[in-house]
Formats: C-alpha cells, sequence, structure tokens
C-alpha cells in the first residue's frame, strides 16, 4: 500500500504545516517521570515558560506529553493525564503562535486537547487504545502513527524481528489501512518509525540507515531520537552529554528526507536544520 503525497500542505487544526521544508518540533513533557526531563515543567508557568522559550528557537511545534513513555514507565488514568495536559494545550493556544502536537494514546485527551485548540494528535500506540481510532477521526485533525510492539511497560523485554524494516513498514501500512476505514484519509497522517520503541540498538541503527525506504509509503516523517538510549549505547554517553550524538542525528535525518525532528534541544537543532537548508539553496 502507498499514498501520493498531493499537497505540501497539511491543515493543523487552525494553523497550516509546509512540508516544502524540515519542521522542528519542541518536546513538553508535563510528567514527573519522563526520562529526560521529568518533573521539570509539571507547574504550568513553567511549562508555558519552556512552551515560548522553544517557540523563539525557532519550533514550529510544540509536543505536549502528560504520559510518560520510557521504557518501565508506569501507567497513567485517564483523568490524570487530561488534567495534565488540558491546561497547558489551553494556554499555548491562547499565547504563542505554534502548532500544539498532543502526544497522548487517550480518546478524551484527544478530544478535549482539540477543543482547546491542539492541531495535531501523536500517539506512540497508533490509535490502538479502545476508543482511541474513533476519537481521533472525530476530531478532525492529522494523526501521527508511531511504530510499537507491546507497551512501554514491556517493549524493551527482548524485541525480535526477522526484518525491522520490513515489519515497521507493515505495521505501519497496517494502521493506514485501519484509519482509513475509520475515515481518516491518508492526507492527514505523518508516520513515525518508533526509534528507540520495541527495539535494541542495532534495530534502531539499521531502521534509521535504511529509513529513507519508508518515503514509499507517500506520507511525511517524523523522527525522534533526541537524547535517546540509541544514542547512550552507541557513544557510552549519560542522557545529560547526548547532545552531540541527538545533532548528529538531526542532520542525518535531515538528508534522508524527515520532515519533522522531534527535540529537546530547539535551537541547536534548529541551527542544523537552517546549516543544511544554507548549503542545499546554494547555487
Amino acid at each position: 500500500m502507498t499514498s501520493v503525497q498531493s499537497s505540501t500542505r497539511l491543515p493543523c487544526g487552525n494553523r497550516v504545516l509546509d512540508f516544502s521544508r524540515t519542521h522542528v518540533m519542541g518536546i513538553l513533557n508535563v510528567t514527573p517521570d519522563s526520562f529526560s526531563d521529568g518533573g521539570r515543567f509539571a507547574r504550568l508557568d513553567e511549562a508555558l515558560r519552556h512552551a515560548q522559550a522553544m517557540v523563539e528557537a525557532g519550533a514550529t511545534l510544540i509536543d505536549v506529553g502528560g504520559e510518560s513513555t520510557r521504557p518501565g514507565a508506569r501507567h497513567v488514568s485517564a483523568q490524570e493525564e487530561l488534567e495534565r495536559v488540558a491546561p497547558i494545550v489551553e494556554r499555548i493556544n491562547r499565547e504563542l503562535d505554534v502548532i500544539i502536537s498532543v502526544d497522548t494514546s487517550t480518546p478524551i485527551v484527544m478530544t478535549e486537547s482539540a477543543r482547546l485548540g491542539a492541531g495535531l494528535i501523536n500517539d506512540v500506540r497508533s490509535l490502538r487504545r479502545e476508543g482511541a481510532l474513533q476519537a481521533a477521526a472525530a476530531t478532525g485533525l492529522p494523526v501521527c502513527l508511531m511504530h510499537m510492539s507491546g507497551e512501554p511497560g514491556d517493549m524493551q523485554d527482548d524485541p525480535q524481528y526477522q526484518d525491522v524494516l520490513a515489519e515497521v513498514r507493515a505495521f505501519l501500512v497496517d494502521r493506514m489501512r485501519m484509519c482509513a476505514a475509520q475515515g481518516i484519509a491518508p492526507e492527514r497522517i505523518i508516520l513515525d518509525p518508533g526509534f528507540g520503541f520495541a527495539k535494541t540498538l542495532q534495530h534502531n541503527l539499521s531502521l534509521f540507515k535504511h529509513m529513507d525506504a519508508l518515503h514509499l509509503l507517500g506520507r511525511p516523517l517524523l523522527v525522534g531520537v533526541s537524547r535517546k538510549s540509541m544514542i547512550g549505547q552507541a557513544l557510552n554517553r549519560p542522557v545529560t552529554e547526548r547532545l552531540p550524538g541527538s545533532l548528529a542525528l538531526a542532520a542525518l535525518a535531515v538528508t534522508k528526507g524527515a520532515h519533522i525532528l522531534r527535540v529537546h534541544d530547539v535551537a541547536e537543532t534548529v541551527d542544523v536544520v537552517r546549516m543544511i537548508a544554507a548549503v542545499e539553496s546554494a547555487d
């Protein structure tokens, strides 16, 4: 199954994302237990200040998450997630000129975030929670589908693939079919290979090397590798020392045709994107 990327412009609520260039998505975790910045932005005023700083640094999208999906993360109730996410979505929509992405698998969070001004649903479970497909379809918003096997609590328990690229592609094709059956057109879909989710270091490296093959699916690609364990394992670096590795992968992702880079370090990544664009636009 392939789809034709007929337009470079993707409506995201009351804003539009233009895929004629690469965009940087800033990560805003309003959680106490995310792997890199857990607890730093749990308060509304701190979260808003960080969102504003990322927008000023060049982020086109802010990805708001109220449930940690790191390996071994604890389950969060729908109500708790909603109470974390809804206030900051509302404030960002009111005060900042940016597309709000909501990193959620929870139907009520999708529905309420859309009502409050979110422009994109970014679901690591690819709308597999009960009611998620229907809720996402009803919002009319675009969705990002990500590959993951299992759940965050067990996804790193000995992941196995015969061909990681082929299996990731098959999974994404199947989820696109499920979306189409629910009325979510291919033109509303972004795809994420799911680096770090149910994959070993070698799986991640192989998938990254060959991910440009996923362009055959005809949809924009989101790449999220910022500060992830694949960098720590490859370079033997703790989370606090993974910026150079993150920027190297960001640059490589751009050359492989990624449309959105989901990152913690917005200003540095924006410089990477702008420098590549400057070179590519030269005579």
